[in-house]
């Protein structure tokens, strides 16, 4: 009985040699999802050839399967691509840049290279065909051909295309030439009587796909010998898994933006970054990077169970910090690890913990998201203590603004404010308690004589609003909370005399309760309030909801709305009517090619663009002062990444900020 299927051919083969030595013409099917890869995800595939061409003659680098199927009734032979089309498409815009960039030094590898891409039988045409709408597009890009009068270069050939001719070099090509012939895939081509459709949804549904931390996982182990993955598996990954539990994914988040100092945010976010942040690791290296790992999912799991922290007074403030959720931990983590190092004592480590909070509670007291924060906070922490008062203050609203909230807001976080106003025991259990009900019965009083009943439609209306905030709220022991829920203000005196708390005692010597009683209250509460919560630092405006630079939200392509994506740019103190990151791309470059011109080129020469000496290719340019030449064909990604590199590179990033438009808030 034979076991081999009939209508599937299955090879592993060199994807360099299957593109070569093919007939066929490779085509996207019109069904086919348009080409979409972005700057990104060449700037990987790069670093992934140059890093197999730099491995030993035994390494090779896989890129998974590439399914088709053998049309007959075509004219000439054709290959059609069900799945794979996205990978093959960008290995061919690179092997045509790699092309480009040696066909007048090196006949012999341009010799090869155009085995790749062209047909043998028509020179003129590429072996592979996209779209029929970009079909044109394509092959004037792989091709090197003029544009056609009224074709557009706005096209992810073009943009691909042009990131990998900005990063290949003539010096370079003979590595990129020998990472390209290491490239390995799964060439699987369909019989007739093969079932496309299910094949391909076999591929794409193999179940869950793999988690942040299991994609971490994975890359730190591949490589290494079995013996080498067990040490690590055993000595650092399982403490690592036993710190953090359900948590592990948020564990790697927030530790590599406290690492980074930039935001993690998206799908495969925290992987990327982390491949970004340890692009090699050697066993030695390995064992080195792990154990600091599993230090700090020590202190993470500290982090999620507080009172497991040696100083009981640590401890509290770390729940404190925790009422706010999780935003803050890669900070946290820093001032713990600074702790364990003796970089902090203890006093200061709580002195930095009560500056998270007051900062936390002030914005969300304010009606300010608090997200989007932490990521500059821990790069201001990089900079040093005073650094990091100085940011925190900028963000933090002033006393004015937190007064006015507190007297007519909703107070968040209820019970932990009236808690530590009252400087009560955290350990021991209170109930939160409105005084006057958010929900009166008709026979509630707040003087004893007239009931909520004879109150007019604006007395009410006054009450309710007033009801949520600081001044109309209590905490007490839950056997006193029972007694005194929806009672009416006279009988809630009573109750209140019996408290252990002083500050919830003080409002039995209250005559009447009504909204006078209630915005006297607030004004004294709110005294207190900024007295345990100040704000940090020298006085200073807000910010405006202005975003650093190095905060700017990193998007794919040109999204709808990207024209007016900012209000405005504020630069070094001059306020730019700048909105979107193209012109702020073209206004950044061009300000520092005038005023720090050297950080720039050195910026280039290291990143392989935007800034070269001569138009090296059709596209969209912008020449600069003494004949140099800025590209302006990249995606919106590209450009974002390299005026938050240029500036940084200059040191100017903490003096830049972006205000979104409401359109951008939508986008």
């Amino acid at each position: 009985m034979t076991t081999s299927a009939t209508n599937i051919d299955a090879t592993a083969v060199n994807t360099i040699r299957w593109l070569s030595a093919t007939d066929a013409t490779i085509v996207v099917p019109v069904y086919q999802r348009q080409y979409r890869w972005d700057i990104g995800g060449c700037e990987q595939l790069l670093a992934d050839i140059r890093a197999v061409a730099d491995s030993d003659g035994q390494h090779m680098h896989f890129l998974g399967s590439v399914l088709s199927s053998l049309t007959s009734d075509a004219p000439a032979p054709e290959l059609v691509l069900i799945d794979g089309q996205q990978r093959v498409t960008t290995l061919m815009l690179l092997v045509a840049a790699l092309h480009h960039t040696i066909r007048a030094t090196d006949p012999r590898l341009a010799g090869e290279l155009e085995r790749v891409l062209v047909r043998s039988n028509e020179p003129g045409r590429t072996k592979l065909q996209p779209h029929r709408e970009w079909e044109r597009v394509f092959e004037r890009v792989v091709l090197g051909t003029d544009l056609a009068e009224g074709e557009s270069r706005q096209s992810r050939f073009d943009d691909n295309y042009a990131f990998f001719r900005s990063q290949i070099s003539a010096d370079e090509a003979p590595r990129i030439w020998r990472g390209l012939q290491k490239l390995e895939h799964v060439a699987i081509t369909l019989g007739p009587g093969a079932n496309a459709q299910q094949i391909f949804a076999s591929l794409n549904s193999t179940g869950e796909p793999l988690r942040d931390h299991e994609l971490i996982h994975n890359y730190v182990l591949m490589g290494l010998t079995h013996a080498e993955q067990s040490e690590i598996e055993d000595v650092f990954w399982l403490p690592i898994e036993r710190n953090t539990g359900d948590a592990i994914g948020e564990f790697w988040r927030h530790y590599l933006v406290m690492k980074t100092g930039r935001e993690v945010s998206g799908e495969h976010a925290a992987y990327d970054a982390f491949r970004a942040l340890f692009p090699r690791l050697d066993i030695d290296s390995l064992r080195l990077y792990a154990a600091q790992w599993r230090d700090f999912s020590a202190i993470y799991r500290i982090l999620l169970d507080p009172p497991q922290a040696a100083d009981p007074r640590l401890g509290r403030h770390l729940a404190y910090t925790a009422t706010f959720g999780t935003g803050m931990f890669p900070l946290v983590m820093r001032v713990m690890r600074d702790l364990e190092q003796g970089v902090l004592q203890t006093d200061a480590a709580i002195g930095t913990l009560e500056m998270i909070q007051a900062l936390l509670l002030r914005r969300a007291v304010s009606g300010l998201g608090n997200a989007r924060l932490v990521a500059r906070l821990c790069r201001a922490r990089d900079d040093g203590h005073e650094a990091l008062v100085a940011a925190v203050s900028r963000v933090t609203p002033s006393d004015e603004r937190v007064r006015i909230a507190l007297k007519f807001g909703e107070l968040p976080h209820a019970r932990y404010v009236l808690e530590r106003i009252a400087d009560v025991d955290p350990g021991v259990d209170h109930d939160l308690l409105h005084v006057f009900p958010l929900a009166p019965p008709d026979t509630w009083t707040g003087d004893g004589m007239r009931t909520w009943a004879e109150y007019s439609e604006d007395e009410q209306n006054s009450h309710r609003a007033l009801a949520p905030t600081l001044g109309n709220l209590v905490v007490l022991e839950p056997e006193l909370a029972e007694r005194a829920l929806d009672a009416s203000f006279p009988d809630q005196r009573d109750v209140y005399r019996r408290s252990s708390v002083a500050a919830t005692r003080a409002i039995a010597d209250v005559e009447t309760w009504n909204t006078a009683a209630i915005s006297q209250r607030s004004a004294e509460l709110t005294g207190r309030f900024v007295e345990v919560w100040p704000r940090p630092g020298a006085a200073a405006i807000d910010d405006d909801g202005l975003t650093p630079i190095l905060d700017a939200i990193s998007r794919r392509g040109w999204p709808r709305g990207w024209e007016r994506e900012y209000e405005y740019t504020e630069y070094r103190g001059e306020h730019w009517e700048i909105y979107n990151i193209r012109d702020l791309f073209n206004r950044v470059f061009r300000r520092l090619w005038a005023d720090s011109r050297g950080a720039v080129e050195e910026f280039s020469a290291q990143r392989g663009g935007p800034v070269y000496p001569a138009r090296a290719w059709n596209g969209d340019w912008d020449e600069l002062a003494g004949g140099a030449h800025l590209y302006m064909g990249w995606d919106a990604r590209y450009m974002l990444s390299a005026v938050q590199g240029v500036l940084e590179h200059a040191g100017h990033a903490p003096e830049v900020f972006v205000k979104y438009s409401y359109v951008a808030a939508h986008m």
